[in-house]
């Protein structure tokens, strides 16, 4: 009898931490923050295009076979009124020297156009071209009922990149 109390416990216990780990939106808040154009994406894990990656992250002991890596930071793309702040991570070839040594998407666009439409299941996809930027050519974000995003990132000089993570309110800043 104790076995199965334990197994019980465990299998609560589960249920309970899985539940608060979701990031999960009503779909009415999602096409709120899609409409009003001021959200911020949380990108949570990167999807590397290119293959040498792969097989560098593949090489590695304890390793998935899979090309996504966990991210644990704060990146994130904020898109505010007139104003666009990128921050990710960039994991591929890029065909151009880069002289700082920071290969990462890091700027601020004020000068962009986003054009979004919506499927019929209710999908957003929402598409951002900086113009003030030379490297990023275009953002494209799709962004699920439930809050969950998958954005995709390419560039004039480098391979393509996505991103998973989910769309939330922007902070207030005081």
């Amino acid at each position: 009898m104790k076995k199965y109390i334990s197994i019980l416990f465990v299998f609560g216990f589960l249920l309970f931490f899985q539940s608060y780990s979701a990031q999960d939106t009503d779909s009415k808040t999602v096409d709120a923050l899609v409409n009003s154009q001021e959200f911020t994406f949380h990108a949570q894990r990167a999807n590397p295009t290119n293959y040498d990656v792969i097989k560098v992250m593949n090489s590695m002991p304890n390793s998935t076979s899979t090309r996504i890596l966990d991210l644990n930071g704060d990146y994130t793309i904020i898109v505010k009124d007139k104003m666009l702040d990128v921050v990710l991570p960039y994991f591929g070839r890029s065909f151009k020297a880069n002289v700082g040594g920071d290969n990462s998407y890091r700027f601020t666009s004020k000068d962009y156009t986003l054009t979004k439409s919506q499927n019929k299941k209710g999908k957003w996809i929402i598409k951002i071209k900086p113009n003030d930027v030379n490297n990023v050519d275009e953002i494209i974000v799709e962004v699920y009922k439930n809050g969950k995003a998958f954005t995709s990132v390419r560039s004039n000089d480098r391979q393509p990149i996505s991103y998973d993570g989910y769309i939330s309110k922007n902070e207030e800043t005081k």
